[in-house]
């Protein structure tokens, strides 16, 4: 297992994949990196890649907001990455073979924050870490517990500005969330 520094640097320079021809920055991840709690994305989109940092655009503010109604910040008591660390062309999906080649760097991550809930945004985080087949709109707010870690997955913020008619049920996941980490004195 690599250090945060270690890892930083590895990632940065990463060519596994095709995503690094058209990268302008490697989206590393942020946060309390002693955090209890972890939410992952599934990859960054373009005002991520202009920035290098996660969820700065649109969904990242709805972000935000939906951290602040359960008393979390992503400065200070949580951490934030994504499945794959360089934007796929047109925000489309990550490929398998690009998760595939990120998928170290996020379980390294993973390990270094040893989180004690692991919030999956959006199906492509949830088929990735919790279940292939999950279904996240029979399955959002269900928890389940891997590795010692309780997982569960909510709406992509990107899906709350598309459908706002998944915002209350969102809300009830923010909630589960929060009572979660009251049982687990986070």
């Amino acid at each position: 297992m690599m250090n945060w520094e270690e890892l930083r640097q590895t990632c940065n320079r990463c060519t596994q994949c095709g995503l690094c021809d058209s990268r302008h920055n490697v989206v590393f991840g942020v946060g309390n990196e002693n955090a209890r709690i972890m939410f992952v994305g599934e990859g960054p989109g373009e005002q991520e890649d202009l920035q290098g940092q996660p969820f700065v655009g649109r969904a990242g503010q709805l972000l935000d907001d939906m951290l602040r109604i359960i008393d979390l910040d992503r400065k200070h008591n949580c951490y934030i990455a994504n499945i794959v660390k360089c934007r796929p062309p047109q925000n489309r999906d990550p490929l398998e073979v690009e998760q595939d080649a990120c998928i170290g760097y996020l379980e390294n991550q993973i390990a270094l924050v040893q989180p004690k809930i692991l919030v999956c945004l959006g199906r492509i985080a949830a088929m990735r870490l919790i279940r292939d087949d999950y279904r996240i709109t029979r399955e959002h707010g269900q928890w389940t517990q891997k590795n010692g870690i309780w997982m569960t997955a909510i709406y992509h913020p990107s899906a709350l500005l598309r459908d706002v008619s998944k915002r209350p049920e969102t809300f009830d996941d923010l909630l589960s969330i929060r009572e979660k980490m009251r049982q687990l004195e986070l």
